[in-house]
């Protein structure tokens, strides 16, 4: 049976892989690897999941993890940017790192910061990290993501990559059952395409998206 893609709505999807949490389907068009609702967890056990999480914005480890995406997108916005950090979690840290440099973020999270209001405003830079494999609808929500920038913007998303190196069965990404959806390279530069965005990959896990 085929299911249609989150990402690019094709109905051309093939099995990619199953075990016996989840069946895995490839979408034909776009190279999304994503598993059907069926196997998404409820909304109230996956904030279960995520209540479990300990971000701490004094944790120096977690800081040096989220500058694979401060990093890049502080070369790139001016003194006055003004940004959102999509997706900040229990603990937000990225915007705390941006604050300290002196720009106004703002948080949306649909569990701990839902602040329906700034889907109606224009931002000079998003982040995105850790946020697009746990998406059931990523093709809208990275489109309107993306669609609030100002023009010259930048959205940063952080997210493993899936390649040909990458052994499914054994990767341990895909055994997080909030991860619904995988992207390669290919996905990516199909969105870059549709929005009609410059991108830039930076390592193996961060990509901006410039409009």
């Amino acid at each position: 049976m085929a299911h249609q893609c989150p990402l690019c709505r094709s109905k051309k999807s093939q099995p990619y892989f199953k075990n016996n949490d989840a069946s895995y389907y490839s979408c034909t068009r776009c190279d999304l690897v994503f598993t059907p609702k069926e196997f998404h967890l409820s909304e109230a056990a996956e904030k279960t999941r995520y209540d479990s999480h300990q971000n701490d914005p004094k944790d120096k480890r977690y800081r040096e993890f989220l500058s694979q995406v401060f990093n890049p997108v502080m070369d790139c916005i001016q003194s006055d940017a003004k940004g959102l950090d999509f997706g900040c979690g229990p603990g937000p840290t990225l915007s705390v790192m941006f604050e300290e440099q002196g720009y106004a973020v703002d948080l949306f999270d649909k569990f701990y910061a839902n602040n329906q209001s700034i889907f109606n405003n224009k931002y000079d830079f998003i982040t995105a990290t850790e946020v697009a494999e746990h998406l059931d609808n990523p093709g809208n929500e990275l489109s309107r993501l993306f669609d609030m920038l100002s023009a010259g913007g930048v959205l940063a998303v952080m997210t493993k990559i899936l390649d040909d190196q990458v052994d499914f069965k054994s990767w341990y990404y895909k055994d997080d059952p909030t991860h619904i959806c995988f992207f390669s390279q290919i996905t990516i530069k199909h969105l870059a395409k549709a929005w009609d965005a410059r991108i830039q990959f930076y390592g193996n896990d961060v990509i901006l998206f410039f409009k």
